[in-house]
C-alpha cells in the first residue's frame, strides 16, 4: 500500500522520546482531574455503584455463572433489589418526615405546649413565651421556604440514584471487560491487585454488611426502648433510627433524645430518666462496641483502621465515607506492604547483579 504524505510528514518533532512520553502521561493525568472535577458533584454515585458491585457481584457470579441465568436478567433483578431495598425506603421515610416537619413548623402551639410542660417538669425556664412563639414562626417560615430547595435536592439525588443504577448495569453488563481494563491498565503486579482486591472485599464486608447489622441492632433497640418507656409510634420511630443509625455521630441520640424531653413534657421523669439510661448506656455503646467487633470477625479489618478510616472518609465523603474511608487507610497499608517487598526484590537484584560483575 502506498504511503500517504501529508504536508506535516517531513517536519521534525521537538520532542525527544523521552518528553513525548512525559507529556503524554501529563495529558492522560490533566484530563483525568479535569474529568473528576466535573464529575466531582457526582462522584457519590459512582462509588455507590461500585460499592454495591461488590456486595451483589458474589449473587451475580452464583446466578450467571453457575447456573447459568440469562446476564441481562439478573442484572436488570438486582437493580430492581436496589431501588426496592435501598432507594424506596430512603425516599419513604424522608417523605414522612417532611409532612411531620411541616405539620408541626405550620402549627408551633402544639411545640409551645411541649416546650410548657418541659419547664413545668424541670422546674428550669426555657425560654421566654414570646420569644419561643416567635423562634417557632420564624422556624416555620424558614421551614416553608426550604421546600423549593428541598424539591431540587429531590431532583438531584433521582439524578445521582440514575447515575449510580446506570453505572451498575454496565459494570455487571461489562464485568469481563472492567476487571480486564482494572488488570491492564493499574500500575500493579497481579498479586498486589489481588491483594486490593481482596481488603476492597473485606472492607465492604465489615463496613456496609456490618453497618446494616449495628443499625439494625440499634433501631430494634430503640424501638423496644420507647415502646416500653410509653413513648408513642414506637414501632414508626424504631425505623427512623434505623436510617438515622447510619448518620456519624448523631444517629440514633436524635430518635431517642428527642423522646426522652417528650416524656419529660408528660411529667413522665423516670420513664424520660429510663429512655436517657438506656440510649447513653446501652445503644451508643452499641455502635461503638458492634462495629468493631464486625469489623474485625467479618473483614479481619484492625479496630485502628476501622476507626480512623470512619473520621477520615466521613469528613472527606459525607455518609459514603463510612465504607470509603476505612478502604483508604486498608488500601495506604497495602501499598506500604506492596513498596516494602518492591524494594527489597529490588535490592536483592542489585546485589545478585553486584555479584555477577
Amino acid at each position: 500500500m502506498k504511503e500517504i504524505r501529508t504536508p506535516f510528514t517531513a517536519v521534525e518533532n521537538i520532542y525527544t522520546p523521552r518528553q513525548r512520553y512525559v507529556l503524554l502521561v501529563c495529558s492522560i493525568l490533566a484530563l483525568a482531574g479535569l474529568m473528576l472535577f466535573g464529575l466531582a458533584q457526582y462522584l457519590t454515585a459512582f462509588l455507590a455503584a461500585g460499592i454495591l458491585f461488590v456486595v451483589f457481584r458474589p449473587w451475580w457470579v452464583a446466578l450467571v455463572y453457575r447456573r447459568r441465568w440469562n446476564q441481562r436478567l439478573v442484572t436488570v433483578g438486582i437493580l430492581l433489589v436496589t431501588v426496592v431495598v435501598l432507594v424506596v425506603p430512603f425516599y419513604a421515610l424522608s417523605s414522612l418526615l417532611l409532612d411531620r416537619l411541616v405539620a408541626f413548623a405550620r402549627n408551633p402551639e402544639q411545640i409551645l405546649v411541649v416546650v410548657h410542660k418541659i419547664e413545668v417538669a424541670t422546674g428550669f425556664k426555657v425560654a421566654e413565651q414570646l420569644n419561643v412563639r416567635e423562634l417557632l414562626l420564624q422556624g416555620g417560615a424558614k421551614v416553608s421556604g426550604w421546600l423549593p430547595t428541598l424539591a431540587s435536592s429531590a431532583l438531584n439525588f433521582l439524578v445521582i440514584v440514575g447515575l449510580m443504577l446506570f453505572t451498575m448495569y454496565y459494570l455487571f453488563m461489562q464485568e469481563t471487560y472492567f476487571l480486564l481494563g482494572l488488570h491492564r491498565y493499574l500500575p500493579f503486579r497481579n498479586e498486589t491487585l489481588i491483594e486490593l482486591g481482596e481488603s476492597l472485599k473485606n472492607n465492604v464486608n465489615a463496613n456496609v454488611l456490618g453497618q446494616v447489622i449495628v443499625a439494625l441492632v440499634q433501631a430494634v433497640l430503640t424501638g423496644l426502648t420507647l415502646w416500653i418507656f410509653g413513648v408513642p409510634d414506637a414501632l414508626f420511630w424504631g425505623v427512623v433510627a434505623f436510617f438515622m443509625a447510619f448518620l456519624p455521630v448523631l444517629g440514633t441520640p436524635l430518635v431517642w433524645g428527642p423522646a426522652a424531653l417528650y416524656q419529660f413534657s408528660q411529667g413522665h421523669n423516670g420513664q424520660a430518666i429510663g429512655i436517657l439510661l438506656v440510649g447513653f448506656i446501652v445503644i451508643i455503646n452499641v455502635d461503638n462496641l458492634l462495629r468493631i467487633m464486625l469489623a474485625k470477625r467479618m473483614g479481619d479489618i484492625h479496630p485502628l483502621v476501622t476507626l480512623v478510616g470512619l473520621v477520615l472518609g466521613v469528613e472527606i465523603f459525607g455518609l459514603i465515607g463510612l465504607v470509603v474511608g476505612p478502604l483508604l487507610v486498608s488500601y495506604f497499608l497495602v501499598l506500604m506492604e506492596v513498596f516494602r517487598r518492591e524494594n527489597r526484590m529490588h535490592k536483592v537484584a542489585q546485589a545478585e547483579s553486584g555479584k555477577a560483575e
